[in-house]
């Protein structure tokens, strides 16, 4: 039977990839938008797009009540919604660091809030959080992107461990550098300088980061939870 799954931040990049292979794997998708607009890409669909703000309890708490309403109880959330504002810490304001976490981790927790709720009255479900490389390996100029991904394995992992008995897996992707809009812009330069690090030599396409995610909502991944699971072609071994 298909599946209700919602994708936070669902409108583009990794967000919208998941999105499109939930569908493909025949669930019901919502995603949620701050614009509310459906993209291009999922035109001829199903997919439900609330507009939604992960900053704002009541903005997530009526998403979900829609969500709720018109496609039934939410079995699967992918918690991707996220922001940077990058900048060397001497320079980072104090807008740009409660931004980035307000968006990034506490925004994941009022998600994962929420859905357990549901998840809890129905004795299972599947969180996953999109993380980063960077939260595990660092990296200069993101100070606060970083500390709000890292967060995500701490949220993951005492869910793990707060849900499990009533059949609730938490669990993590941290993604590499992948090819979307915003590597797009990257000058050639940067883009060799970065995929010389990456012991496959390449970026991920979004795909490959949704691939691990449906695998991870799967039955094949029930008895997988609390894990951190890198799509970084080989950047992060050892963290």
């Amino acid at each position: 039977m298909s599946r209700v799954v919602l994708v936070t931040g669902g409108n583009r990049g990794i967000g919208l990839a998941i999105a499109q292979a939930f569908v493909a794997a025949g669930d019901r998708v919502a995603i949620t938008a701050r614009s509310g607009e459906l993209p291009e890409e999922l035109a001829g669909t199903d997919v439900l797009v609330v507009q939604a703000d992960v900053t704002d309890t009541a903005s997530i708490d009526a998403a979900f009540d829609r969500i709720e309403g018109e496609l039934g109880p939410v079995e699967v959330v992918v918690a991707n919604a996220g922001i940077t504002r990058d900048g060397l810490i001497l320079r980072m304001s104090d807008d740009d660091i409660s931004a980035v976490l307000d968006t990034n981790l506490v925004g994941a927790i009022r998600v994962a809030r929420r859905a357990a709720k549901g998840m809890v009255r129905l004795r299972r479900g599947r969180l996953v959080f999109v993380s980063s490389v960077v939260g595990l390996l660092g990296s200069a100029g993101q100070v606060n992107y970083a500390a709000s991904k890292a967060g995500l394995v701490g949220v993951a992992r005492s869910l793990a461990r707060e849900l499990g008995s009533r059949g609730i897996t938490a669990n993590v992707v941290t993604p590499g550098f992948v090819d979307t809009d915003m590597t797009a812009v990257l000058s050639d330069d940067r883009r060799a300088e970065i995929t010389g690090a990456v012991p496959l030599g390449r970026l991920a396409s979004p795909a490959e980061v949704a691939g691990t995610v449906v695998f991870l909502a799967s039955d094949a991944a029930a008895y997988i939870t609390g894990a951190v699971i890198p799509v970084d072609g080989g950047l992060g071994m050892g963290h």
